[in-house]
């Protein structure tokens, strides 16, 4: 942003401290206005014909924008992927322990990417891999959704869950 003698334009819109428009006028009139009130001639919208400048404290105006951008970014809500890794060979107390964390994982409200790992030979039965997939879906499938269809990228399949909406796992109850 361009403040004071740094904006290049002869002519600018000048609006005051208030929000009132002043109009337009020649850049050194609107320095002088600015230098009376011991304010600054900030540039608000330089791509405008004329250029937008108002005449308020810099400082403050920044805070106020930092202000702004940290509460724009606290509403943004970032979902996180939680990733949990399989093989196709994977003993029933050890699924049941991943599942348990998948569960507690959509739960929280996390998306859950699931991986079937295949090593060697185990590429043949690939079937093997995909019907425990399945039977993980199967079993979170009241708290959660399918978000991404199951892939076979190189020697994984993955599947990306996403928690069911409030509604949909009270409707399946």
């Amino acid at each position: 942003m361009r403040i004071n003698r740094q904006i290049r334009a002869d002519k600018v819109r000048v609006i005051s401290d208030e929000g009132k428009q002043i109009g337009v006028m020649d850049i050194r009139e609107a320095l002088k206005l600015a230098e009376d009130e011991n304010l600054d001639l900030v540039e608000i919208s330089p791509q405008a014909k004329p250029p937008v400048c108002k005449i308020i404290d810099y400082g403050k105006f920044k805070y106020q924008q930092m202000k702004k951008e940290k509460e724009s970014k606290k509403a943004q809500h970032q979902v996180k992927i939680k990733e949990i890794k399989f093989k196709p060979n994977i003993d029933t107390h050890d699924f049941l322990t991943k599942e348990k964390h998948a569960r507690e994982f959509i739960e929280k409200g996390f998306k859950v990417r699931i991986t079937c790992a295949f090593r060697g030979r185990e590429m043949l039965h690939i079937e093997l891999g995909e019907k425990v997939v399945q039977q993980l879906i199967d079993d979170l499938q009241d708290i959660a959704t399918v978000e991404a269809p199951l892939k076979m990228l190189g020697r994984n399949i993955t599947i990306v869950l996403a928690p069911a909406s409030k509604k949909t796992s009270k409707e399946k109850k």
